[in-house]
Formats: structure tokens, C-alpha cells, sequence
């Protein structure tokens, strides 16, 4: 999106933000919410096509710049030709938003080793690939955005493993952006609380949603909007912000 305003200094092109996990929920919501701020988006989906494009038309049709690319962020060579692709089409990289995640619940006790591995796999390992991209391509003035969750202060039944993978994701976020001294790049890190994505709301009554709900003194879920103001807070003007987990909950915990 453009304007008409004449900012000392600006860049001649927008900022560029790759969304991961872009086609639904949070992801979609922030795709949203960083091409309202200008930004042109790469909408990165590793399933849902249609949905990633669903995102680019929406964005599109309002007057932003937006592509759809795939890429398995479990594997290495996936997520290093997306950040290559995106350099090639726009120039560069600002902005990278890592909101792609799964979450599989059971008591530890009944985790299999493979739910277990796939949950670490793509949270824990997908954080790593697309952070350690980010890390090597992001340019001066940029952020890294991860997202853990607030369930980690919580200790919540069922939620052992998935608890396990995002605290990693917050130690190699709070690392990296120590790692990165000097490089005028921010590296944050949102954790969200009950968020009403459909992901969220599908195998839930009303009446377990309320009691969700109640856990916050707002005594509401949280929607993807409401996360994709603090991702956009972190991407943009909250440059003072660096090397923390800004919990996005409503004062759940």
C-alpha cells in the first residue's frame, strides 16, 4: 500500500515480510495485518494452497503486494530456496514472521515416539531452519518474530510435549538475539493464549470454550487479529523490544 506522505530517508521499495504458515489462523492474520502497515508479504504455506492464496487475493484486493510460496519448513533445502526466492523477487528480506506450528496433545504417558518426533520436528527444527535463514539474510532494521505460547506457563495436562517444543523455541530466540549484536535486527518472540482460530475451536464445546475463556480476567479468546497487532508492534515500531517473549493472552497467566 502507498501514500501520498514523504518520509526523510524511507526506502525506495516497502519492507518485505515472509509470514510462515500464512494461509489460516494467526499466520493469516498477520499477513493481513503487515501488508496494512505497507509491507509487501510472502505468504508461505506448506499444505493448504488454496488458502495461502485465498490470503494473496485478500491482501491484493486491497491494495498490497502479496505472493504465495511453498515450502516445507522441516527441511533444509525448502526453506533456504524460499528465502533465496523471495530475495530474487523483491531484493531482500525485513521482516520475518514464524507462525507455523503444529500442537498434538496426550499425556506424556501416552505420547507416542512418533507424535513426538513429528511435534518437535516441526516446531522446534522448523524454528531453527527458518530462524537460521532469517538470521543470515535479514536486512539492517529488521525483526524475527517466533511464536511460542502461553501454555508454558501454564503446565497444562496433555500439553507436556508441545510445552517441551516451544520452550525451545523460546531458548533459541532469546539466543539469537544476543547473537545478533550489532546487527540492528530484533528478535522477539509472541506467545500467545487461547486464540479462536478454527484450529483452535474444532474439537471443543461451547461450554469448554467459556471456561477457556474465563481463564482471562477479559474473560474472552483472544482472536487472530489481536496477536497480529503484536507481531506488527514487533515488526515495526517496537524497535527497543529485543530479545523477549511478549505473552499475548489477556492476562491469562
Amino acid at each position: 500500500m502507498t501514500t501520498n506522505a514523504v518520509v526523510a530517508d524511507a526506502p525506495a521499495t516497502p519492507r518485505v515480510a515472509i509470514v510462515t504458515g500464512g494461509s489460516g489462523g494467526i499466520g493469516r492474520a498477520t499477513a493481513l495485518r503487515l501488508a496494512a502497515d505497507g509491507m509487501a508479504v510472502v505468504v508461505h504455506y506448506s499444505g493448504n494452497k488454496e488458502k495461502a492464496e485465498e490470503t494473496v487475493k485478500a491482501i491484493t484486493a486491497a491494495g498490497g503486494n502479496a505472493v504465495a510460496m511453498w515450502a516445507d519448513i522441516t527441511d533444509e533445502a525448502p526453506v533456504d530456496e524460499l528465502f533465496e526466492n523471495v530475495e530474487q523477487l523483491f531484493g531482500g528480506v525485513d521482516v520475518v514472521a514464524h507462525t507455523a506450528g503444529i500442537q498434538l496433545r496426550a499425556p506424556l504417558a501416552e505420547t507416542s515416539v512418533a507424535d513426538f518426533d513429528r511435534q518437535h520436528r516441526t516446531n522446534v527444527r522448523g524454528t531453527f531452519l527458518v530462524s537460521r535463514q532469517a538470521a543470515r539474510r535479514l536486512r539492517r532494521g529488521g525483526a524475527l518474530i517466533t511464536c511460542s505460547t502461553t501454555t508454558t506457563r501454564l503446565q497444562l495436562p496433555k500439553y507436556g510435549s508441545y510445552i517441551a517444543s516451544k520452550a525451545a523455541v523460546e531458548a533459541m530466540t532469546l539466543v539469537l538475539a544476543r547473537e545478533l549484536h550489532g546487527r540492528d535486527i530484533t528478535v522477539n518472540a509472541i506467545a500467545p493464549g487461547a486464540t479462536a482460530t478454527p484450529l483452535f475451536l474444532e474439537d471443543k464445546s461451547p461450554e469448554r470454550l467459556q471456561q477457556i475463556a474465563d481463564m482471562s480476567p477479559l474473560r474472552r479468546l483472544g482472536e487472530p487479529e489481536d496477536i497480529a497487532e503484536c507481531v506488527a508492534f514487533l515488526a515495526g515500531p517496537g524497535r527497543w523490544v529485543n530479545g523477549q517473549v511478549l505473552f499475548v493472552n489477556g492476562g491469562m497467566a
